[in-house]
């Protein structure tokens, strides 16, 4: 923060290869912006990332060999993204629509994209099974809903 009260908006650097980011420089540089506004900006800079609003976990995952062992997934209102642990890339990304089964315990979380004849399970050891679940039933649930009330205006 610069004497006068001012924020300048932390500029955040991001290439799909290396999702690297770096915060440079951000104080002492008068932009001629109020410090909300600058929360406005970097909001809105944000909020166009692809895990942007995420819940994120840390699995174990034992079904896919071209993954890594560990995996971050993450759940937002778009779907599931697989993301590489220690690279930040995303892997995989799955919307709710392709999303045809999953289920919890105290150990795990299991999860079926596609149809449960021809789709690809992931299968996860975790605590947070429960959590995940909850996520994905209250997003499906919503976006089902969303979709039953369309409907019923365009009628």
């Amino acid at each position: 923060m610069t004497g006068r009260g001012r924020y300048r908006i932390i500029p955040i650097r991001s290439t799909s290869s290396n999702r690297d980011y770096t915060v440079v420089k951000y104080y002492n540089e008068e932009n001629g912006k109020t410090q909300e506004e600058c929360k406005v900006d970097f909001l809105k800079y944000v909020f166009q990332w692809q895990t942007f609003g995420s819940a994120f976990f840390e699995v174990k995952q034992t079904t896919e060999p071209n993954f890594p062992e560990i995996l971050l997934i993450a759940i937002n209102k778009h779907g599931v993204n697989l993301i590489h642990p220690q690279s930040k890339e995303i892997l995989a990304t799955h919307p709710f629509t392709k999303i045809s089964n999953w289920s919890s315990g105290n150990t795990y979380f299991h999860m079926t994209i596609g149809n449960l004849v021809r789709g690809s399970k992931l299968l996860c050891e975790t605590s947070l099974g429960y959590k995940m679940d909850d996520l994905l039933t209250s997003y499906i649930s919503l976006m089902l809903t969303t979709m039953n009330k369309q409907r019923t205006l365009n009628r």
